[in-house]
């Protein structure tokens, strides 16, 4: 358990900073790119030009990497899932308008619905998907929430932020950089945007654990090694498609993502190696004995996340995913 109390009065501290947050993080609605900036226009005269050639290079796409893509983009299209979450942590109030954190999580939900709104559309477009198997999946996932070890506390959900944001940019940037060496201009530029904006997000995340650092370091260590103890799970960890038990498709998935090297065991790691150097966990002082024996096992844990990767095969084998037609 955790003291509420104190973490109300840090939420409630740093909630004054919000405006400032946003402007440091967040891009203006009139400045920001949209998804059709980047998508056939179908009122232009190269409308059916430019859709056979999102079509045949969508069909020249390696069957891992396709998966991953329309993996990323069930991902995004659950956004409901996570702004309800973050709308319900202690120290996010809704009243008087919603403003402080409540304005934060808007905006930063506004941002994120660009994603699935683009992705979704291309899939749509590119004639190689089962759109209702995909559609299946995503409101399954929806529909059956999440659980990704954080509670209600604010502390933990910042960890997991942090950590979640920064996986995903890794994800879309490779498919994008994949996308790209393969020709696929128009891909590519899509998942860059959308990494660019993920970016942000994991920086604006990681800054509001820094501000914690210095108002309650101790606790905000503990959680942190909580959350590692646990392991940071994906939000789409309960995948699966029609005829399945939620989560049963998370390992297929995580499978095809590892073998075409989006996002791999690997990068687990160097997220968390990348965050122990952000937060400078090494260097904190003044630390409770329990937040000390905390600090220990955060700064051995990725040499042993390590030794444990290396022995990790992949698997082979191609499940056969509903979600692309045969």
């Amino acid at each position: 358990m955790y003291n509420k109390l104190v973490r109300l009065e840090v939420m409630n501290n740093l909630g004054k900073e919000v405006e400032d947050f946003k402007n440091s993080y967040l891009t203006p609605v009139d400045k920001i790119w949209q998804p059709s900036d980047y998508l056939p226009d179908p009122t232009s005269d190269n409308f059916k030009y430019e859709l056979q050639e999102l079509q045949s290079l969508a069909q020249e796409m390696p069957y891992d990497l396709f998966v991953t893509l329309i993996g990323d983009t069930i991902t995004e299209e659950a956004l409901p899932t996570y702004e309800s979450w973050l709308m319900g942590i202690d120290g996010v109030n809704q009243e008087g308008g919603g403003s402080g954190w409540a304005s934060w999580i808007r905006h930063w939900t506004a941002e994120e619905n660009r994603h699935g709104d683009l992705l979704n559309k291309y899939l749509y477009l590119c004639g190689r998907v089962n759109m209702r198997e995909v559609e299946i999946t995503t409101q399954h996932l929806i529909q059956d929430g999440l659980d990704i070890g954080t509670t209600m506390d604010p502390y933990r959900n910042f960890i997991y932020t942090s950590f979640q944001e920064t996986a995903t940019n890794v994800s879309h940037r490779r498919v994008g950089t994949f996308a790209k060496q393969a020709g696929n201009k128009k891909l590519a530029q899509m998942c860059g945007m959308i990494a660019a904006d993920e970016a942000r997000h994991a920086k604006a995340y990681k800054s509001f654990v820094t501000r914690i650092l210095e108002l309650d370091p101790s606790e905000m260590v503990l959680a942190f090694e909580d959350m590692m103890r646990k392991k940071i799970v994906m939000p789409a960890h309960l995948m699966r498609e029609s005829g399945q038990q939620a989560g049963e498709l998370w390992s297929h998935f995580s499978d095809a993502a590892q073998r075409c090297m989006v996002y791999t065991g690997q990068d687990y790691i160097d997220i968390l190696a990348d965050l122990l150097s952000e937060w400078k966990i090494e260097h904190l002082t003044n630390l409770t004995e329990k937040a000390q024996k905390a600090q220990e096992y955060l700064m051995k844990l990725p040499s042993r996340l390590q030794k444990i990767t290396e022995r990790i095969a992949t698997p082979d084998l191609e499940y056969q995913f509903k979600w692309i037609k045969s």
